[in-house]
């Protein structure tokens, strides 16, 4: 049996670093940190849900105390990363530490400013979820088990630090929630209120889709482009489908497309294909197959 050759493969490997540059970063010390990032996350959780998520029970009488510690956690990571993400001179002009440390700095403080928004957001998410499926026993149940609340909590919390303009970060968190709950939610689509999400799995809302309030979507359902074939030149032009207030999509349905709007009030049911506009308390459903039984 022939010897494996460690010091061959050793050169083979710098070989290929060199040849295929676009994914080596070397030398640099901008790069992010995913860990620090999701126990951000997690402890963000633990401010907007406070006593949910913590392992011993939190007393009342400690709260400002243990809630002022969480912010410190945050806001102290949270800039360090966002520095980090400024720091690379394709996104920040200036890519100075000291640019990026004030730019950094200026914006977490504006995106901490938003949690107590943050907070009434979700707290219609949780009633709208718990208003909506009958098969919730408890405020409790959903705000600890549903995966859709889970998926647009961070998707809450990365949107404001899209629209804040941050670099990376923003698309680290939500596809993080992504991994975790099978719910690929752009961190740019704009969501009102009292959104829900029953079961999950498989969602995809894209980046220029923009739903109203009081939306309720099922598992398999796509909200996305018609075609992303021009790739890059497509950046920035709306591309996903427009939701309006009250409406009701079931599962496995698809809608494509920048110009589809789907007004206020409609129904689609469930494995439709949807490329055009629908009109206000439309109801849209596909005729049921025929079956053969043999």
């Amino acid at each position: 049996m022939e010897k494996y050759d460690t010091e061959n493969l050793v050169d083979v490997m710098l070989d290929s670093y060199k040849k295929h540059e676009l994914t080596v970063r070397l030398d640099a010390d901008n790069m992010l940190n995913k860990n620090v990032l999701i126990d951000v996350m997690e402890e963000l959780r633990k401010i907007l849900f406070p006593g949910f998520f913590d392992q011993n029970r939190v007393r009342s009488e400690y709260l400002r105390f243990l809630v002022g510690e969480r912010l410190e956690f945050i806001q102290y990571n949270l800039k360090k990363q966002v520095a980090r993400a400024f720091g690379n001179c394709e996104l920040c002009g200036d890519c100075s530490r000291s640019a990026a440390d004030k730019k950094a700095e200026d914006i977490v403080y504006k995106f901490m400013e938003k949690l107590p928004e943050l907070r009434e957001y979700l707290y219609y998410d949780v009633q709208a979820a718990y208003n909506g499926d009958p098969a919730a026993y408890s405020i409790e149940e959903i705000i600890f088990s549903y995966p859709g609340l889970f998926a647009v909590t961070v998707y809450r919390v990365a949107h404001e630090l899209w629209l804040l303009e941050v670099p990376m970060i923003p698309r680290i968190l939500t596809e993080y929630a992504h991994s975790v709950t099978g719910i690929d939610i752009h961190p740019g689509a704009k969501i009102g209120r009292s959104f829900f999400i029953d079961h999950g799995t498989g969602i995809v809302i894209g980046e220029t889709t923009q739903i109203g309030d009081n939306v309720k979507i099922y598992q398999g359902v796509t909200l996305g482009a018609l075609s992303t074939r021009k790739g890059q030149q497509l950046k920035g032009i709306k591309r996903h489908p427009t939701i309006g207030d009250n409406v009701t999509i079931y599962s496995g349905t698809t809608i494509l497309g920048g110009d589809t709007v789907i007004e206020k009030g409609a129904t689609i049911g469930a494995n439709a294909f949807i490329t055009s506009s629908v009109d206000e308390g439309m109801r849209v459903s596909v005729k049921n197959p025929e079956l053969e039984y043999k």
